[in-house]
């Protein structure tokens, strides 16, 4: 080789490897491309690149609360088919921007979710998402990322069987009212005596889940024989609280629509007629955990005499006083800090706090819909001159906004007891028990304490334990499932004698 081919070969590795370096070198960049085959429109709304440390090929199914993983968002307008989008330094990220990425190994996926009333963007039918990309990610060096969304995520299938069966019906009241099909659905899980005993006919248990939860709970639920009630056989039922702000807890609402209503008029007659049931109200039972404890709890007081008790565990705040430590009423409050300035949490473990008010807030502020704070905004807010539910707290500096707080009265359990208890406490007589551990995770103890309280005062024979040394999971252990039973089968008894 001459000395000129040997100097222009040099030139040339050299440029190649200045390029090289300078493109490896430069800030991390997401680059998006949709396929038309997949979706031939553009597309409005937000796009979202989800990072996990965990090896899967699968997209999450939500966030992680206390341990929260890097996602990262934006907002498009008309984004057409194959054309590239950049999510950069500028972007929504969370819990922290994409310039403070912690460099390590990622599994990569991009989502875009066109909002078509599902809860979580990550497990919503139709939406589009990437192929998992296993990434070491540098958020100075690793340059640009590519990602083609080219999959369509499908809706999960309800497994049936000879015991458990799914109910999927269109609400009327659901599709006026948001002006497209609406479906109302639950698992049902049969007795056992149900196949070989075809006259008989059963009493009802009305389960309502936590937050995330659904109707699916049913197919796993039934290897435990739940329909077995203190030697009562009942019909065990798992009703679908969720909706695109989360859990509509079947509260009627401006922005959920009649939650309740639907419930109460079209999905229950339904079931019953169906399955057998007795269609009386001695014979309908309420319980729920969490969301479920408190959406529980709200359908027998709003439908005294449509159910015959209700079992609730750990519910939600039943007193706005308390709304996990917050008094909603009193002028000044703020739901990042507390009187003394001081951050405001909002979950503990072992009574150390593992989670505050304003990182959870900023949270659902990416999420986009469909997070638990949003949620209570969402059933309980009047909807804004925007369309959206009116905003109870500001999301920038944590200022309570007192006459949206006001405007939840019609929701504060404890204050509508209080209102119309001599209508009510005749019709609720032997029906209302809570169960709360004094040391709930999410702080739920002291607004349980005050409806409690206020029971006594009204001279309701409601049982309220507030139990010692229990969490917010530990409250409903085996003992505890076993109680809720044998008083469900007492109740029960006292209408039908066997």
């Amino acid at each position: 080789m001459s000395a000129r081919c040997r100097l222009l070969a040099a030139a040339l590795f050299a440029l190649l490897t200045c390029s090289w370096s300078f493109a490896a070198d430069e800030p991390l960049a997401f680059h998006l491309r949709f396929d038309k085959a997949a979706s031939d429109q553009p597309f409005t709304g937000r796009v979202y690149v989800v990072l996990t440390k965990q090896e899967t090929k699968e997209l999450p199914g939500g966030f992680n609360w206390f341990k929260p993983e890097p996602i990262f968002a934006r907002d498009v307008r008309d984004w057409q088919p194959g054309e590239t989008l950049v999510l950069d330094g500028p972007c929504l990220g969370f819990p922290c921007k994409l310039g403070d990425l912690p460099k390590d190994t990622y599994s990569i996926h991009a989502v875009l979710d066109f909002d078509r009333g599902d809860r979580h963007f990550t497990t919503a039918a139709g939406n589009l998402y990437s192929a998992a990309l296993r990434r070491e990610l540098d958020p100075k060096t690793s340059g640009k990322v590519e990602l083609m969304l080219d999959k369509v995520y499908r809706a999960r299938t309800f497994a049936e069987s000879e015991t458990v069966k799914l109910v999927d019906i269109e609400s009327k009241l659901l599709s006026e009212f948001h002006r497209r099909p609406v479906r109302l659905r639950a698992g049902v899980v049969l007795p056992r005596s149900y196949a070989t005993q075809p006259t008989k006919r059963y009493p009802v248990l009305y389960v309502v889940p936590s937050f995330s939860g659904s109707h699916f709970s049913a197919v796993t639920a039934a290897a435990q024989n739940p329909t077995d009630v203190g030697g009562v056989e009942m019909l065990y039922v798992v009703l679908d609280p969720s909706c695109r702000h989360g859990h509509h807890a079947f509260a009627d609402s401006e922005n959920n629509g009649p939650c309740g209503q639907a419930l109460i008029a079209e999905l229950i007659p339904h079931i019953e007629k169906e399955f057998r049931a007795l269609g009386v109200p001695t014979a309908r039972f309420l319980t729920g955990h969490s969301s479920g404890g408190w959406s529980s709890l709200w359908l027998q007081v709003a439908y005294p005499e449509f159910f015959g008790g209700v079992w609730s565990t750990a519910p939600d705040p039943v007193d706005f006083r308390d709304f996990q430590r917050i008094n909603l009423y009193r002028a000044g409050e703020n739901m990042f800090t507390d009187a003394d300035g001081q951050r405001r949490p909002i979950a503990r473990r072992q009574g150390k706090v593992v989670l505050h008010y304003q990182p959870f807030s900023d949270m659902e502020i990416i999420m986009g819909h469909g997070g638990q704070l949003a949620a209570f905004e969402a059933a309980f807010s009047a909807r804004g001159a925007d369309g959206q539910p009116k905003r109870l707290w500001d999301r920038t500096t944590g200022k309570i906004d007192l006459d949206v707080a006001k405007s939840w009265e019609k929701y504060d359990i404890r204050l509508l007891l209080e209102r119309h208890w001599k209508t009510l406490g005749p019709k609720l007589a032997g029906k209302l028990h809570v169960y709360m551990g004094a040391e709930d995770t999410f702080y739920l103890e002291g607004a349980t304490v005050l409806l409690k309280e206020s029971l006594a005062k009204l001279g309701s024979d409601a049982v309220i334990d507030v139990i010692p040394g229990k969490d917010h999971g530990s409250v409903l252990d085996q003992a505890m499932r076993e109680r809720i039973r044998k008083e469900m089968a007492a109740a029960y008894r006292k209408h039908h004698p066997e």
